[in-house]
């Protein structure tokens, strides 16, 4: 009784989201997910180009919108979404861990890169490394950073013009800030040497990429720390003065997961979504169309994982799709590494 009002109240809150419809076919797919519209439309065409009957209801959220709402509905026992897509990785594994996803299995699930599959439930379906972006103009005469050891070292080195010059995440306002920072610390414990140094040259913080982006483009900024590596190939495309680099010490991966709900109305063609997204042709629509690297080794193209993997092999730590990253969700380990992190910056 105590879960169903809980959920009652869930259901009551106003929760924003913007909703598209695509196609006029008599069999209707719901999506939920955090992926802009504009950037869902040429996956969903190509779905659709396979599927013409099926109308698909694409509803745009905030990821702690789409999460509450999938456990809110679930839990009054109304229908929720067919599919969910998610860039919050713990919360799409706690919804799956919790018994909110139910398993999936596609053409493509038995070649899936272990780390990605958990369980043929919950599958990571992008592969964005963190990278440091600079302006291009200021290291003409020198090459960037490309390692965290030269990033501290050139934040020593570099005299008073680097003050105030480098931006990374707010990791109290940005959540992939805070998990690209705590998996730095799992891999790099000398981590904080490197934030102290950044926090002693002045280090600004931004609750978004397009933000750290723009600075960088215009020279505001000349390094950006830890930036989804998805927006920063972008802007580097399209302004010739962002430059970017994936660290060679090591770089950490993140994805966006997506998951068939317990409750979908109908979870055949949330299934059928999940595995044209996960086919050769839906990946190649993701890497090249959406600019989002694809997880499938069958894909070959420069934005793909194997890619990535040829040219970088162990160097790429990709967060692995498991109940492990249910520890990012504990506030006692987020509220120390917040305040280590606010210690380290000189925000205290």
């Amino acid at each position: 009784m105590l879960r169903l009002i809980a959920a009652l109240m869930l259901l009551s809150l106003p929760a924003r989201a913007d909703l598209f419809i695509y196609g006029g076919g008599d069999q209707i797919l719901t999506i939920y997910s955090s992926l802009d519209n504009h950037l869902a439309a040429p996956l969903i065409a190509g779905f659709q180009a396979r599927n013409p009957d099926v109308t698909v209801r694409y509803e745009e959220l905030l990821t702690g919108a789409l999460n509450d709402r999938i456990v809110a509905e679930t839990d009054a026992g109304r229908d929720t979404a067919d599919f969910a897509f998610s860039s919050a990785m713990d919360l799409q594994v706690k919804l799956a861990n919790d018994g909110y996803a139910q398993p999936a299995v596609t053409p493509d699930s038995p070649g899936w890169p272990r780390w990605a599959n958990w369980r043929d439930t919950a599958y990571a379906l992008t592969f964005e490394p963190a990278v440091l972006v600079y302006h291009r103009p200021a290291f003409r005469d020198r090459p960037p950073p490309s390692s965290r050891f030269e990033l501290v070292d050139w934040l020593a080195h570099g005299g008073v013009g680097v003050r105030g010059r480098v931006g990374t995440y707010d990791i109290e306002r940005s959540a992939v800030g805070y998990l690209f920072l705590a998996r730095d610390q799992e891999h790099f414990p000398d981590i904080w040497s490197v934030i102290g140094a950044m926090g002693r040259a002045d280090v600004q913080q931004f609750p978004t990429s397009q933000q750290i982006l723009e600075r960088v483009n215009d020279g505001r900024l000349l390094i950006g720390y830890n930036i989804l590596g998805s927006y920063a190939a972008d802007w580097a495309r399209d302004y010739p003065d962002v430059g970017m680099v994936l660290p060679r010490d090591f770089t950490v991966v993140v994805s966006r997961v997506g998951l068939v709900p317990r409750a979908a109305t109908r979870p055949d063609l949330g299934a059928r979504f999940l595995g044209f997204f996960m086919s050769r042709a839906g990946q190649t629509i993701l890497a090249e169309k959406l600019r989002l690297p694809a997880v499938s080794l069958e894909v070959a193209g420069e934005n793909s994982a194997r890619a990535m993997q040829a040219a970088l092999g162990a160097q790429l730590r990709p967060v692995p799709v498991t109940p492990g990253l249910l520890v990012y969700l504990d506030q006692a380990k987020r509220a120390r590494l917040i305040d280590r992190w606010r210690q380290a910056t000189g925000r205290d």
